[in-house]
């Protein structure tokens, strides 16, 4: 009956978000005050009704109703509870759900919080969220019904994908969707303004918040993903450049490009058109990850399904709203009228650069990742692109952003000086040098990968700190300090998220830079030595788990003579599915991981043992979490929600002719 009460609640939410779709835009066309009041209590509705829908779906994953039959082919008694909630998302049919379920939570922050913007233009913004929200429900209805029942309900179910049962991928997936779904709101912002034909400095300040927060679950989710795929895979790398990471991955540049580029239009009311392009493509880009991971494009570990006719639904979905986006961009693009002027050398100028370096990296990963797709289909011929392509072709992008980074940011507005605004900035430079050629002078091999990674690192962090304290302006050194810590939040943000960008890029290049790698066949009591310790297989055991059975060594690992610690790297085999899955095991340390994957059994008893020294891959994810954490800072600034506020009788829409 619970089931059949949250298909129901689903066909009420769609129903809601035609009326939502339709009558707000009429009303903010005409003007009618009532209509545009419509929006805000259907919103709410919308997102109560999907609500009860999704908790509906997790009720029968976590009491195992077998009668369902997505909870049968995702879902086992024997698993733990954290799985069986991950098993709601974690197929195509639920994690739909889910898509619409934070695309209403969105829409619905937007009707409550949303209180100081002008009552058409929020009329308008709603209308598109809800209209996106219309689509997808009818892709759920018609080709993805989550409570579809089974006639005949076996007596337990197939179980979950084992590769998803892990913590990381529990909460990756909601955090992706936060940051796709959360794009929705500046898509519909940017639409709502081309149908008005007027952006300004509010509509910015208005936009940012959304986008921001956007950027920042992106960013956690990719973080977590990152993890997982090191930890549970035991293929021993963080990132392989795979379509569905890629997926993520684009989005988030464009949205870190609309992010910066919106400044622009906030505090020089420059870059509009560009900006609108921006929310178009980020949100589009959204779309077309989650085309990727349904349409059987391409194939993936991390992909949910392999059903053409449900990829061509979407694809239908991303063609509406993407190619309608960029139609009405291309008819009202030139209403967008921009004010501000400014010199080649200005922070504007800088910003600019920045976003050309963003977007066009993220053209780049997008060709890389359907050329084989596009290959397949005018070529007739089978390529793949893989990591050396993406790493050869993306990399100089990231050098030319680390270095342009820290002089942009420290640039005046409208026109600057380069050489005296650079002035402050030499302390941070000569100490970048300095450790590039500290670690040149250091490491055992002669690379440049290394010292390159962290000079830009260094300059980024150097660079970050030196911008906060210059916002200081000038005085004695303990009143300049003072009033550092009085700096607004957002100023705090942007450098910690400038500073974590530089962690994360020295972390990546010494750890590709300075990564060793041991195989062998390694027998009980037999110690050997590696990266500065002594391994010891001791010995190999059966383990029962609650629903899989596992192979599990101990390997102790000693340094200097002391015991350090015993790793116990798995290899198991789910009951249900009969899949085998590596478990790598890892001695977490702050400069540097030890890593081991238990390989299979060999001839004379011994087994394969594959072991890394990985430099620096907690500082990968310090980095990362810094940028992220940056992001929350900046959202948490007052200015966010007060500033458009007091615009808000300045700012009336102008309807559509």
């Amino acid at each position: 009956m619970i089931v059949e009460f949250g298909h129901f609640a689903l066909i009420l939410a769609a129903f809601t978000a035609m009326v939502q779709a339709v009558v707000p835009l009429i009303g903010a066309h005409n003007r009618w005050p009532g209509w545009m009041a419509v929006a805000r209590p259907a919103a709410g509705l919308q997102f109560f009704f999907t609500g009860l829908s999704f908790g509906a779906l997790t009720y029968a994953f976590v009491t195992s109703d077998f009668t369902v039959q997505l909870v049968n082919l995702n879902s086992h008694s024997l698993k733990p509870v954290l799985y069986k909630v991950t098993g709601v998302w974690g197929n195509h049919e639920g994690s739909m759900l889910l898509w619409v379920f934070i695309l209403t939570l969105f829409g619905a922050c937007l009707a409550w919080f949303g209180g100081n913007l002008p009552p058409g233009l929020r009329a308008r913004a709603l209308s598109v969220q809800a209209a996106v929200g219309v689509a997808f429900y009818g892709f759920i209805l018609f080709t993805s019904n989550p409570f579809e029942r089974m006639s005949v309900a076996p007596l337990d179910g197939r179980g979950l994908n084992p590769i998803l049962q892990d913590p990381g991928l529990a909460l990756h997936p909601p955090f992706l969707y936060l940051g796709y779904v959360g794009l929705s709101v500046s898509f519909s912002f940017a639409i709502a303004a081309l149908i008005e034909g007027r952006v300004d400095a509010a509509w910015a300040r208005w936009v940012r918040p959304w986008t921001l927060a956007a950027w920042v679950f992106l960013t956690f989710g990719i973080v977590l993903g990152s993890w997982w795929a090191y930890s549970e895979l035991g293929w021993g790398g963080i990132w392989f450049w795979d379509p569905v990471e890629n997926a993520s991955f684009m989005p988030w540049l464009l949205a870190a490009a609309l992010l910066h580029s919106a400044i622009v239009v906030e505090k020089r009311e420059a870059l509009k058109s560009w900006t609108i392009l921006l929310a178009i493509l980020a949100f589009g880009f959204s779309l077309i990850g989650t085309f990727l991971v349904r349409s059987g494009v391409i194939t993936s570990v991390h992909a949910f399904a392999n059903d053409p006719e449900r990829g061509v639904f979407i694809l239908a979905i991303l063609a509406l709203f993407t190619g309608g986006g960029l139609v009405l961009f291309a008819a009202r693009a030139s209403a967008m009228e921009a004010k501000g002027i400014f010199g080649m050398v200005s922070r504007e100028s800088a910003l600019v650069v920045n976003n050309v370096l963003l977007a066009v990296s993220c053209f780049v990963v997008f060709v890389g990742t359907i050329w084989p797709l596009v290959s397949d289909i005018f070529f007739v011929r089978k390529l793949s692109v893989g990591a050396p392509f993406f790493d050869t072709a993306f990399t100089p992008f990231v050098v030319a952003m680390g270095v342009i980074l820290p002089v942009g940011a420290i640039l005046p507005w409208k026109r600057a000086r380069l050489g005296k605004a650079m002035r402050p900035l030499i302390p941070a430079l000569v100490l970048a040098l300095g450790l590039a050629g500290l670690a040149w002078a250091m490491q055992s091999g002669r690379t440049l990968l290394g010292p390159v990674g962290l000079f830009l690192g260094a300059w980024l962090v150097f660079g970050a700190l030196t911008d906060l304290y210059t916002r200081t302006g000038r005085g004695a050194r303990g009143a300049r300090l003072r009033r550092l810590a009085r700096l607004p939040r957002a100023d705090w943000g942007k450098a910690v998220a400038h500073a974590g960008l530089g962690v994360t890029i020295f972390a990546v290049a010494g750890l590709w830079a300075w990564e060793k790698e041991d195989i062998r066949v390694a027998f009980a009591n037999n110690p050997f030595e590696f990266a500065g310790y002594e391994f010891t297989l001791e010995r190999v055991r059966d383990v029962q788990g609650p629903n899989y059975r596992s192979t599990m060594a101990d390997v102790r690992l000693r340094r200097d003579g002391r015991d350090v610690t015993v790793l116990q790297p798995e290899k198991r085999v789910y009951s249900v599915s009969n899949t085998p899955t590596t478990e790598a095991a890892i001695h977490y340390r702050l400069l540097r991981d030890i890593y081991v994957v238990l390989g299979d059994a060999q001839l004379g008893g011994g087994y394969t043992l594959r072991s890394y020294s990985k430099p620096l891959t907690s500082w990968l994810w310090i980095g990362t979490l810094m940028m992220a954490l940056g992001g929350g800072l900046s959202l948490s600034d007052r200015r966010y929600r007060v500033a458009a506020g007091g615009r808000k009788a300045a700012i009336r829409g102008v309807p559509a002719q």
